[in-house]
């Protein structure tokens, strides 16, 4: 057993997804969130830089006296997992190697789409993923960077949401896909338009909830897990705009936050 909490880190407020999932299957678990608001989005930036970045959350958490770190963000573990675990004292777990299992254990045809940001996408970590489990599978990958702006602005059924996710999926509909990965850790909120514009016929694997489940896994494999403790209180940490966080947080967790504070980094 071992009440310390679990750091969790996103390039902004996408990340609040998996902190979902994870207060649903555990919980027992405090959590302590970080949110890189100060130099979000990561989508765009180099590898380099998001390395950097994510090494600086790392020892914030680690600080912190978390005893296992969540990435909760797809371009952070596209480009810097091997990086932070190479430099953790505790277990780290990322989103891209859950997701993929799932969508190969999901698809049927062996043709699974994924979509992301331009980073995610660009760096080829979830055909790599998917491909190391099945390699005859055909992996069709589309950017869509203009979704987390969408969500963000709590669009998420809004007609121009839809013009939008009809362009960007348009390659991955008359590819045949029959499971997408959510590859962005905004995107789950999109869930009913994107299904809408899939078709029913098309699995959206949700990479919070595999990553939650993953979680689960090691936490129970390193005995890590909490004792049965009342509700845990979780504490929220952002690099800059505090206001907004809380703002556009709420959405994502469906409650108020408690405590929000600002740590500059860098």
């Amino acid at each position: 057993m071992n009440d310390a909490p679990l750091g969790v880190f996103d390039s902004g407020i996408g990340g609040l997804t998996v902190a979902r999932a994870l207060f649903e299957r555990l919980p027992h678990e405090a959590v302590l969130y970080f949110g890189d608001t100060a130099r979000v989005p990561y989508g765009p930036k180099s590898p380099e830089t998001v390395r950097r970045y994510s090494a600086e959350i790392l020892a914030y958490l680690i600080g912190r006296g978390v005893k296992a770190v969540v990435v909760a963000c797809n371009t952070s573990t596209a480009h810097a997992l091997d990086h932070l675990r190479s430099r953790a004292s505790v277990p780290v777990v990322g989103v891209i190697e859950p997701g993929a299992r799932a969508a190969v254990a999901a698809s049927r045809s062996g043709t699974i789409g994924v979509i992301g940001t331009v980073g995610t996408v660009a760096s080829g970590a979830y055909e790599r993923a998917i491909k190391g489990l099945r390699p005859d599978a055909t992996v069709v990958s589309a950017a869509c960077p203009l979704f987390v702006p969408l969500v963000e602005e709590g669009w998420f059924d809004h007609p121009a949401a839809e013009l939008i996710a009809r362009d960007y999926l348009e390659p991955l509909r008359r590819s045949g896909v029959d499971v997408v990965v959510l590859g962005c850790t905004h995107y789950p909120l999109l869930k009913p338009l994107l299904q809408r514009v899939l078709g029913a016929g098309v699995q959206l694997i949700d990479s919070a909830e595999e990553t939650a489940a993953q979680v689960v896994k090691e936490l129970a494999a390193r005995d890590l897990a909490a004792s049965a403790r009342p509700r845990p209180e979780h504490v929220f940490a952002v690099s800059d705009d505090e206001p907004r966080f809380r703002r556009v947080g709420e959405r994502f967790l469906g409650e108020r936050l408690k405590q929000v504070s600002v740590v500059p980094l860098g």
